[in-house]
């Protein structure tokens, strides 16, 4: 008998599919992974620097800020001077127009002297030059001092406010003050004079962008050099304003850097060795220690997603910078392998889940401290889940230790307190309402991996719910049966460590199958005993049977598999004997064909089923003892026990000596109550 799970043997083509699931897990990490930049750190201006000494590997300039570069672009931009094409002819062409307009439409309410004065007018206008209204407006707008006007492939400089809109030449013509300055006014608006104003200035964008670039080319976008082997800053030292520059230059140089193929090769290849060193090493614990997981195909997929999601969260929240990977609730992994299986694969799955996220961060020692000790506290919290404000609690506890973590290294790495990163610290509580969705999400992993979880468990053990109802109306001797052997194997289990919620409900429900036929069996006779008018073979069948009808009733009320297990095994292999020993007493010259007095089985294959069936045989034989001492039950327990040991019912199941002889002193000790 070993203290692990029995190793099933696992098929050649089993093993191909589980070295695909875990070579499809690495290489979907490892691409996941960021590539695009290999600038890691973490800074800000006014903390103290909190990775390891940094020297510059190579020569690089000193960027000056966005806001520096911004304001001498401005002050260089006041030299700018745009280029606008003048076209005389457009003037010339509404000149003579409205010459002629005026002469056929106007002159009957116009003096003809009105004319030479508004053409001389509209000469001026357009020998200035006038704009579109667009081009007028982003002038006055980006604070244009000069403009340079082309006519007849030369340019000249002209002061813009010399220059008109149709807008500014119309108010220029309105404004001219006379003796008749109403009548003339009214002749304006007749002729309506806005039409014979049109653009002769035309903006010229490759002459203009080209004249910009040439003074923006003249900035110098660089305030110093960094010269390779310079130390750039060392831990622990303040981020001052010129370093922080200087860190912002170095990350800008990493981020516009062309990487050759060969980089993009040999980073991947790096990736690939260490994610794959990590996921043998997780399954070298596997193979160890839990064989019996690699067994099951759906609890190698449940293992092998969260080494894959988390990674995969950390590297999408880093790519994009959306927020802190401490936001991201690692403890929610070792609370679901803890609840679904066992506290050693919770931790060794932890340990290796937060060293691939590590791995994303470059220099995060901070981070992998913190993330162990959480995976740890929620290890240790959650050892039986039955109760939703035991999650509660385990996430106060959890967030509190990341605090308490968090702040320690802070203080060694002598930060002062004013300057502490409290930010972080509201990222580690949010941390810790998140892992209050641990709750749900229990109950959907249940669902999508065939799980049973405490809390179903605790569920299940109502004696409110339907089978167990039923059991106590229709068999209460079964019944008393069910909870005295669920106190037995609770008390067994919690003295060798084995799950105790687990085996109290399978306890409860072993004997549900008794419910079909009740009265065949002696815990809930009266006087009449109905195999007085059957065969022994007849009585053998009907005793076996509520295994099957278990079966049935379980089937039936969705029952999950870990529970209907416990009705199987219960018995294992085992022989109904009185009916058996009968058969030969009455044929002791006829070869006996043993299987009509053998249940279907199996044997127990776990700690729990192990306990059950010790259990259940003790207690049912306790009730025939005649006489209720502790030297008669403590020979009745040794001889049943040690009657189960001999038959190997406990061959295939993780249960020692130990463990049998701790079972033994307890049902004598409890037994002596009853």
């Amino acid at each position: 008998m070993s203290r692990y799970n029995q190793q099933r043997k696992i098929s050649g083509k089993a093993l191909i599919y589980r070295f695909l699931i875990t070579a499809i897990a690495v290489v979907t990490i490892c691409l996941y992974m960021p590539r695009d930049d290999r600038f890691h750190y973490t800074f800000d201006i006014d903390k103290p620097w909190r990775h390891g000494q940094l020297i510059a590997t190579h020569d690089f300039p000193i960027y000056k800020s966005e806001y520096t570069i911004q304001k001498e672009q401005d002050s260089i931009l006041r030299y700018y001077k745009p280029y606008f094409v003048f076209n005389k002819s457009i003037g010339d062409q509404q000149i003579a127009r409205f010459r002629n307009d005026f002469n056929t439409q106007f002159a009957q309410f116009a003096p003809t002297r009105y004319l030479s004065i508004i053409e001389q007018q509209l000469k001026s206008i357009y020998s200035h030059g006038v704009m579109g209204a667009e081009d007028y407006n982003r002038m006055q707008n980006d604070s244009i001092g000069f403009i340079r006007i082309i006519s007849q492939n030369e340019a000249k400089e002209e002061n813009f406010s010399d220059v008109f809109s149709q807008k500014t030449a119309y108010e220029l013509l309105a404004s001219q003050k006379n003796d008749t300055t109403t009548l003339y006014k009214n002749i304006l608006r007749k002729c309506n004079i806005n039409e014979y104003i049109t653009p002769n200035l035309t903006f010229d964008t490759k002459k203009s962008e080209n004249a910009k670039n040439d003074l923006l080319s003249t900035i110098s976008y660089a305030s110093g050099i960094v010269m390779s082997g310079q130390k750039i800053i060392d831990r622990g030292d303040i981020v001052d304003e010129m370093t922080y520059q200087i860190l912002l230059s170095l990350e800008r140089e990493y981020s516009k850097s062309d990487k050759s193929s060969f980089y993009d090769y040999t980073t991947l290849l790096g990736k690939l060795l260490y994610v794959s060193i990590i996921a043998i090493c997780l399954v070298l614990y596997f193979v160890m220690f839990r064989r019996d997981y690699l067994a099951e195909t759906r609890r190698i997929l449940f293992l092998a997603s969260l080494p894959v999601i988390f990674p995969i969260l950390t590297s999408f929240l880093i790519k994009h910078s959306l927020f802190s990977v401490y936001i991201i609730p690692y403890a929610m992994a070792p609370i679901f392998i803890r609840v679904f299986m066992d506290s050693r694969t919770a931790f060794v799955t932890h340990v290796s889940t937060i060293l691939i996220c590590a791995a994303t961060l470059k220099y995060p020692y901070e981070f992998i401290a913190t993330q162990l000790v959480s995976g740890m506290i929620a290890i240790y919290s959650l050892r039986e889940l039955s109760q939703r404000s035991q999650l509660i609690r385990s996430a106060l506890f959890i967030t509190l230790a990341a605090i308490t973590t968090y702040a320690g290294i802070e203080l060694i790495q002598g930060t002062d307190i004013t300057r502490m990163n409290w930010g972080m610290y509201i990222y580690i509580t949010i941390n810790g309402i998140m892992l209050l969705f641990a709750y749900p999400l229990l109950f959907l992993l249940e669902k999508m991996f065939g799980f049973t979880s405490n809390v179903t468990l605790v569920e299940l053990s109502n004696i409110n719910n339907e089978p167990l109802r039923m059991m106590s109306e229709v068999a209460p001797g079964t019944f008393q049966h069910s909870m005295q052997v669920a106190n037995l194997a609770t008390e067994v289990a919690n003295k060798i460590g084995a799950k105790s919620q687990l085996v109290r409900t399978g306890a409860l429900y072993h004997d549900i199958g008794k419910t079909y036929h009740p009265v065949y069996f002696t815990e809930n006779q009266t006087r009449i005993n109905p195999h007085e008018r059957l065969t022994n073979e007849q009585s053998a069948s009907v005793v076996i049977s509520h295994v099957k009808e278990g079966l049935k009733l379980a089937e039936k009320h969705r029952l999950p598999q870990v529970i209907k297990d416990f009705i199987t095994t219960h018995h294992g292999l085992g022989k109904t004997k009185y009916f058996l020993i009968s058969y030969q007493n009455e044929h002791p010259d006829e070869e006996i064909d043993e299987s009509l007095f053998t249940y279907p089985g199996p044997n127990p294959f776990t700690l729990e089923q192990a306990i059950l069936m010790m259990a259940d045989s003790v207690e049912a034989a306790s009730r025939s003892l005649n006489e209720y001492t502790a030297e008669s039950i403590s020979n009745l327990v040794d001889k049943i026990i040690n009657s189960q040991v001999e038959d190997g019912f406990f061959n295939n199941c993780p249960i020692t000596f130990q463990d049998i002889s701790t079972a033994k002193e307890v049902f004598k000790e409890k037994l002596k109550k009853f």
